[in-house]
């Protein structure tokens, strides 16, 4: 990508900790100056951003662009997928690598990497999922993140049969992740009850997109939430759930996180922004439209709790899963609900979801709406202060956010490949109005202006701030395990 230079004039800049009114210049694609009354140079592109707030770049942590899954791929590639992206003021996505059980993790990796680097319109980054365990596999990890850039691992407990790994690979998977510096990140459902639950209610002769929700309940999830975090306690390394869907997993994080352990979660914009009573809808197509995994789920008062959650700081990051299949690819699962490919929109409409059920209701504050859509994200995965922040030697990703504009969200206006928008119809007040990619304009007036194939892989370090203090954690607990002196057994009766 062309390093740009552009001139914000007049603009509030907002970062997760204060927020202040200043012009913003980037040169080369480098934050170069923030102050007021900055004066032009000549022939430097200049934005007035008067009345409205500049905020960091948004970051969404879990994407899956052109996803090889369940017999077909997302169609949302990483070019479309991009391009929503900056359409709604996100930046930079982590897209997870996934592979087949007995695949290299390598080639996985460079398989994805290289679809990346061919299509992305901002910068990325790159989880690896572990699908299966073996020497070689520890050892790949280790390739992984001293070579390749890579510093977080995620464990399937769901996907029986395909991607889910056992309780005892978990731990072995836990206890790499630690020695490398990576945070262990996982997909918590109870996999063998979900496996069991499908069977139940296909015999009971539900086969509709209901059946999802139904076979896969919030209990099970917040039981594997709860198993995912006391086995990564138990290794003492610090461990992040994925798309928090429920109540009840909520609830178990903010439990273990008031006992101090090492706990992350990630809503994501689906949970905050609509309830899971459409699987229910006599359409079918547009009961399939919300089927992923963990279900969005059916209790109205869910989606206002994960907030609350959010804004109290027991859940840290927004995400989105997004992994979009258009209507054909959905009728996969027509006769059979656990054919029904997984996943819903979400990284177009993230930010303004956010700001309108969180900022809009009073629950956020502007400071903490960075905190949620980027900045926590960057420190989380060691990006930061390169991205989540509006700081002198920062990356140039900055957003126009105009709080007071509105739009309505539709599938004929959205930027996705796919046919269907899970927020059909929800008019948000607060939306990206100018999006700068490395001090270029991406997104303005409606309009995309990418450069297929210009965003940048960004590598993240190990041990970032997450691995704070663990060392001595575990030379605290270590000097707990003391062994009892005593006397050799004797049996008595000799």
């Amino acid at each position: 990508m062309v390093k740009g230079t552009i001139l914000i004039k007049n603009g509030t800049v907002v970062n997760d900790d204060r927020y202040f009114k200043s012009d913003v210049l980037v040169e080369n694609g480098i934050i170069k100056e923030i102050s007021k009354n900055i004066e032009p140079k000549e022939g430097i592109k200049v934005v007035d951003a008067t009345d409205k707030l500049l905020v960091p770049g948004g970051i969404d942590t879990h994407t899956h662009f052109q996803l090889p899954f369940m017999g077909t791929v997302s169609v949302d590639d990483f070019d479309i997928g991009t391009q929503a992206a900056v359409a709604g003021g996100t930046t930079f996505i982590i897209d997870f690598v996934i592979p087949t059980r007995g695949q290299s993790l390598l080639e996985a990796y460079d398989q994805w990497k290289k679809w990346a680097d061919e299509k992305v319109n901002c910068d990325y980054s790159l989880h690896v999922a572990i699908t299966w365990w073996s020497e070689q596999v520890s050892k790949e990890m280790e390739i992984l993140v001293k070579e390749r850039g890579v510093n977080s691992f995620k464990c399937f407990m769901a996907y029986k049969n395909s991607f889910m790994v056992t309780d005892q690979e978990m731990y072995h998977i836990f206890k790499r992740c630690k020695e490398l510096g990576a945070i262990a990140q996982v997909h918590a459902e109870n996999g063998d009850m979900v496996f069991e639950g499908q069977k139940k209610i296909l015999e009971m002769g539900i086969t509709g997109p209901e059946g999802h929700e139904l076979s896969r309940p919030e209990a099970l999830e917040a039981e594997a939430t709860n198993r995912a975090i006391v086995i990564a306690d138990s290794v003492c390394t610090p461990v992040y759930i994925v798309h928090v869907q429920s109540i009840g997993a909520a609830d178990v994080i903010c439990k273990h996180r008031k006992e101090g352990v090492r706990v992350y979660g990630e809503p994501i914009a689906a949970g905050l922004g609509v309830d899971g009573s459409h699987m229910w809808n006599h359409d079918w197509r547009h009961a399939a439209a919300y089927v992923m995994g963990p279900p969005i789920r059916p209790d109205p008062r869910t989606k206002g709790v994960l907030m609350d959650y959010l804004a109290r700081g027991d859940l840290d990051c927004v995400g989105t899963d997004n992994c979009t299949f258009c209507a054909e690819q959905k009728a996969m699962g027509k006769d059979d609900f656990t054919k029904i490919p997984n996943g819903v929109n979400g990284v177009e409409d993230r930010m303004s979801i956010v700001w309108e059920n969180g900022v809009n209701t009073g629950k956020l504050t502007w400071c903490q709406f960075v905190r949620a859509t980027s900045s926590e994200a960057a420190r989380i995965f060691n990006i930061y202060p390169r991205k989540g922040r509006i700081d002198v030697g920062c990356d140039g990703d900055i957003v126009v956010w105009d709080p007071n504009q509105s739009k309505t969200i539709s599938k004929d206006t959205h930027h996705h490949a796919v046919d269907f928008n899970i927020f059909e119809g929800i008019k948000v007040t607060g939306i990206a109005i100018t999006t700068i990619v490395a001090g270029n304009i991406v997104w303005s007036d409606n309009k995309l202006s990418c450069v297929k194939g210009s965003g940048q892989f960004v590598p993240r370090p190990p041990f970032g701030p997450v691995f704070d203090g663990i060392e001595q954690r575990d030379k605290v607990r270590n000097e707990l395990l003391r062994k009892v002196d005593r006397k050799p057994y004797e049996d008595q009766n000799k």
